[in-house]
């Protein structure tokens, strides 16, 4: 098995180049797509992401507020790194687990 990781910022051709592979049967592992399902309503990572920046980042549906959680890590350094540990290490744990089963 090849194993190929695609970075890059936002609009630099992620997407298209996914979409390329995909359709030449490459299995895709989305980071983005598996951090918006951990951190879905109910999850233990958003309960975490409640405890550690409290119910303001929660829409009124209980949704994570992408918009609010945003508002209190960008520019808060300390605040990142709370969010980066624990949001990181659950988005690599569900990768490897979806890696293995292929």
């Amino acid at each position: 098995m090849i194993l190929v990781g695609l970075t890059g910022g936002i609009g630099s051709g992620k997407t298209t180049v996914s979409a390329m592979l995909a359709a030449r049967g490459a299995v895709i592992i989305d980071a983005d797509q598996i951090t918006r399902e951990l951190q879905a309503p109910g999850s233990p990572v958003l309960a975490e992401i409640v405890d550690a920046f409290g119910e303001g980042v929660l829409d009124p549906s209980g949704a994570l507020d992408r918009p609010a959680l945003a508002a209190k890590v960008f520019g808060d350094p300390e605040a990142l790194a709370t969010l980066n540990k624990i949001v990181h290490p659950a988005v690599g744990r569900e990768m490897a687990a979806r890696l293995e089963a292929q």
